[in-house]
């Protein structure tokens, strides 16, 4: 998730746990711990495969938030030492701050290496966008609230916990979503004949009444978006071609293969400007994925290895404006505009 769910959840579960005893260093500790392990992303990574698939990886790791909860516990009593008796509960603190930053990224569609370092396998939920204000927003307003000085802290700490179970039965009802839209998109996939080697639902941005669907299948993607107000009728896909055996000269390459591996088969293959370009498809949309990475290059003597590049397609922002209106109306496309099969927001 956005740092700034990630700080305002901290400082919530931070409060929730020592706030009676300690007030608002609870929430301001909560908060440092609770964006703590996106430090990742200053670690220096020797390439930009190792970067993208190893964020999120030991520094969200439950196995690791429990060996390292007791070490920052002792420092936080070190440092405030009127407070060692309330020991257990720093450790709990601790704990429950770095723990949730790693279950709430797990909820969407990333990866996160939750079991890390006996499984490097990236969980992913997919039942939350990386930004969502119907999630966020409770805790943002509880933090502020808590650091309010007409707030008694008794009446911070009611508004405290109504935040963290408002925010839960959210992410509940996203999970509920997600069962009802792809029992929806099981009867539209049989209804057209599709066989879905892989199948993707995700959060559609900043919503969970608009689901997008990627559906892998014989050489194909099919990409889609489906509310929760549409019938299985109503599901309608755009089927994409992946040129997979562009990869058959780099199918021993490490970088290729662990692509290969985090994407989960959720990725195409294309040759742009002589280049062998793989994108993750579970991030972004057509014409606008995240993370595209050159892989080889097209010479004259055929496919060989190239230096790893990662390039980024300009986001269709016009779509943003567009997501309400989808919700709503089926007959809305969000499908993105191609100029003879080139994307518009490539062209120059």
């Amino acid at each position: 998730m956005d740092s700034l769910t990630q700080v305002v959840l901290g400082g919530a579960v931070g409060y929730a746990v020592l706030g009676n005893k300690v007030g608002h260093k609870a929430a301001i500790y909560g908060a440092i711990l609770g964006t703590l392990p996106d430090l990742d992303v200053f670690l220096p990574y020797s390439g930009e495969v190792e970067a993208f698939t190893y964020h999120r990886g030991f520094s969200h790791s439950l196995l690791v938030h429990l060996l390292i909860s007791p070490f920052i516990a002792w420092l936080l009593i070190k440092y405030h030492q009127t407070t060692a008796i309330y020991k257990n509960k720093w450790f709990w603190l601790v704990f429950l701050c770095l723990s949730t930053h790693g279950i709430l990224d797990s909820f969407t569609v990333y990866g996160t290496q939750l079991l890390w370092p006996i499984t490097e396998y990236p969980f992913a939920v997919s039942n939350l966008f990386i930004i969502d204000p119907m999630y966020t927003l409770p805790l943002l307003l509880s933090f502020i609230v808590i650091f309010l000085p007409s707030v008694k802290p008794t009446s911070a700490s009611k508004i405290n916990h109504c935040a963290l179970v408002i925010s839960s039965l959210y992410i509940c009802w996203s999970l509920m979503a997600k069962f009802y839209i792809d029992e929806k998109v099981a009867v539209a996939l049989n209804d057209k004949q599709i066989k879905a080697d892989h199948y993707l639902s995700t959060p559609a941005p900043f919503s969970t009444l608009l689901w997008r669907i990627l559906v892998m299948s014989d050489g194909q993607y099919y990409e889609g978006y489906v509310s929760v107000f549409d019938s299985a009728s109503d599901v309608s896909l755009v089927a994409y071609n992946s040129s997979d055996l562009l990869l058959i000269n780099l199918q021993d390459d490490w970088n290729v293969q662990r692509l290969q591996w985090f994407t989960k088969g959720f990725y195409s293959v294309k040759e742009e400007d002589h280049n062998i370009v793989l994108s993750d498809l579970r991030m972004g949309a057509e014409c606008s994925y995240v993370f595209n990475f050159i892989v080889g290059a097209q010479t004259s003597t055929g496919i060989v290895k190239s230096d790893i590049e990662k390039v980024s397609d300009r986001p269709d922002l016009s779509m943003l404006g567009r997501v309400w209106d989808r919700i709503l109306d089926p007959s809305v496309s969000l499908a993105p505009v191609k100029k003879n099969g080139v994307c518009a927001n490539r062209e120059s």
